[in-house]
């Protein structure tokens, strides 16, 4: 399979280039290693990489249409995985116009060249943020989507749109998967369990927003990625489908198993709830058992174990 992977030097990106090596696959991947976090992180995801006769590196933008069109004239693409976006609920508050152009106008751009240039499935990254205020838990892909509280979510769910306007117009094969909180080796520095647990190993204060009772249905890289790679093989017509852990933990009970799996006592800097933050998040993964068959293997006390352990050996 020849693959395109927008964002493919990133924590989930990287990961599954190394995947789809591994299982034969020939992958380019286009990222622009911009400064949202040090891109000498993203640089040194992809280093073992650049050896491989099967990976091709663009470092690009994918705003950049001459040079998206000019990757898929000479890809002949079976299939893209976008993950390519401006992340992050709280960041979005201050550049709403920069999450705007990155998340919406370059995925058309994306997406334009796909219905040009072979039309290749198209596996799109969606976020569990577009839920936004919902009450009803779990989430199900059927919930209406009407209160996405963050400019982040709301680029999310015009990424679905989009989708599905070429899905519809140009008889594009897509696939929305809304990730729920994706953890593990690799992931942002600014990421809630990479931040606690540097701040448990440092001995430093741990932001606590809120009373403790919020709750994020985290969910492993390795669950991700077998999903990912599933609606690779898999993806047809058009489709939106939750890949999550779907075993909500609150903030406070997240810390004491971070504690646990590091041995540390944590202290906390206690703090106001933040504008854009939802009270919960829950997958409703059935129709990701149907279709793609998942099931979350990785539980989160063995997930932030092995965190935990990667991130002391990278230290070292």
């Amino acid at each position: 399979m020849k693959l395109l992977v927008t964002g493919g030097a990133g924590f989930i990106g990287s990961q599954l280039v190394e995947r789809r090596i591994a299982a034969g696959d020939r992958v380019t991947v286009i990222d622009d290693f911009n400064d949202y976090y040090d891109p000498a992180l993203k640089r040194r995801n992809v280093s073992a990489l650049v050896a491989e006769s099967r990976f091709r590196l663009v470092e690009g933008d994918i705003r950049d249409g001459a040079l998206v069109t000019s990757l898929f004239e000479e890809g002949a693409f079976d299939a893209v995985v976008h993950l390519a976006a401006r992340a992050g609920v709280r960041p979005s508050l201050r550049d709403p116009v920069l999450y705007e152009e990155v998340n919406c106008v370059a995925t058309i751009r994306l997406l334009e060249a796909a219905s040009r240039f072979g039309k290749p499935r198209f596996v799109f990254a969606s976020s569990s943020s577009v839920y936004g205020v919902n009450s009803k838990l779990p989430f199900s892909e059927e919930d209406p989507i009407t209160r996405p509280v963050s400019p982040y979510a709301t680029t999310k769910r015009s990424g679905e749109l989009l989708a599905f306007n070429y899905h519809h117009l140009h008889a594009l094969d897509v696939t929305c998967l809304r990730f729920f909180t994706v953890y593990g080796p690799r992931q942002r520095p600014e990421m809630a369990i990479a931040r606690f647990t540097d701040a448990l190993e440092r001995g430093l204060e741990i932001p606590f927003y809120g009373d403790g009772s919020s709750r994020r249905d985290y969910t492993h890289i390795d669950d991700i990625l077998d999903g990912v790679e599933a609606a690779v093989e898999r993806c047809r017509g058009f489709e939106i489908i939750n890949l999550g852990g779907a075993h909500p933990i609150t903030l406070a009970g997240l810390i004491e198993r971070l504690e646990a799996a590091t041995g540390k006592r944590a202290h906390l800097d206690r703090l106001p709830d933040q504008p854009g933050d939802v009270p919960a998040t829950y997958a409703d993964v059935e129709k990701a058992r149907r279709l793609l068959d998942y099931s979350p293997r990785v539980p989160i006390e063995e997930g932030l174990a092995r965190y935990v352990a990667w991130y002391r050996q990278q230290r070292r």
